[in-house]
């Protein structure tokens, strides 16, 4: 089957988004010349989701035996996917209608480009931005650009450390060199990760401010909140796993400090938010379980990107605070 973009949701109860967010789908300028094909993969809802999606004819519906979490199920719609590009959508994002048009054209422009993320806006909110694109810096943490700043900011196309998986564009044949999504991370920072693979690859990662959505947040796993006992003690735990598994132990020795640093002032701050127990047991469970993940092994023809990336975590600490100060 030839197909041009592959569209993958993972949808675990999503009763209350997913059919908005298929119903945005159908509409998309991109049907006029390209062949687009939507994969709904089910994680064992047990609400009502799985009937509704039953109602499109054109959605492929895989359904799960077990709760496998969301990275084993955009897993699953990749490997059953043809399209070139396999756009990952969450179930509870709105797109507008050219917003796969955006993201294909980018990508498509230079092969040299693994991930386009688009300009993702708060479902309620729609004067503030949620995210433009994932970044990671010397301190472990990873953060959303951009978020909760005026949504007519971040207008320019520019390089970003990793694309959103919620709402972005992935070139299918780099899967094939780097691998999947590490279904190790279960969900959260699973995106910055395959970014990470990716640049450590010489690959680009981008932002495309034309392909615009509407993006609930949390929905699934911390019912709609911004913080949750399990978002903050699996994301705790992604984040030792994303430093251990894509820095050579040189490089993982000379950020170390920083790390702990990193991880420290995180786990104050949780304190004060109520969540310094989870916290603290993530990065504990990171600590312990680590040899769970798989390390990017060193190649020495990936010199200068890890020189680049170095610098682009140094970098990214201080547009973190920046992304901060703008808010």
């Amino acid at each position: 089957m030839k197909c041009d973009v592959s569209v993958i949701i993972p949808n675990y109860n999503g009763e209350k988004f997913i059919a908005n967010c298929l119903d945005s789908m159908m509409v998309q300028s991109f049907y006029e010349f390209g062949q687009l094909e939507i994969i709904v993969v089910d994680d064992c809802s047990t609400d009502a989701s799985v009937e509704m999606i039953k109602t499109y004819k054109n959605v492929t519906l895989l359904e799960n035996p077990v709760n496998s979490g969301f990275d084993r199920s955009v897993n699953q719609g990749i490997l059953a996917s043809h399209g070139k590009y396999c756009l990952l959508l969450n179930n509870d994002v709105v797109v507008d209608p050219d917003f796969v048009r955006y993201l294909y054209l980018h990508i498509d422009d230079d092969p040299a480009i693994f991930s386009v993320s688009s300009k993702m806006v708060r479902y309620y909110e729609r004067d503030k931005l949620d995210d433009t694109g994932d970044f990671y810096n010397i301190l472990g943490w990873g953060y959303k650009r951009g978020d909760g700043q005026t949504v007519d900011s971040y207008h320019k196309v520019t390089p970003i450390f990793s694309a959103c998986a919620g709402a972005g564009i992935y070139r299918r044949s780099v899967f094939s060199e780097i691998g999947l999504f590490d279904e190790v991370f279960f969900a959260y920072m699973e995106d910055v990760d395959i970014g990470y693979r990716g640049l450590i690859n010489g690959y680009k990662n981008r932002y495309e401010p034309k392909a615009i959505c509407y993006h609930i947040g949390s929905a699934t796993t911390a019912e709609g909140q911004k913080y949750s006992p399990f978002k903050v003690q699996i994301s705790a735990r992604n984040n030792v796993y994303v430093a251990y598994k894509n820095m050579p132990l040189v490089q993982l020795l000379l950020n170390s400090p920083f790390l702990v640093l990193g991880f420290f002032f995180k786990y104050i701050l949780f304190i004060k938010r109520g969540f310094g127990k989870d916290y603290a047991a993530g990065i504990k469970a990171g600590l312990k379980n680590y040899k769970k993940v798989k390390k990017v092994p060193f190649q020495v023809r990936n010199l200068k990107n890890y020189f680049f990336i170095e610098a682009q975590l140094i970098l990214n600490a201080f547009r973190m605070l920046e992304n901060k100060r703008m808010k």
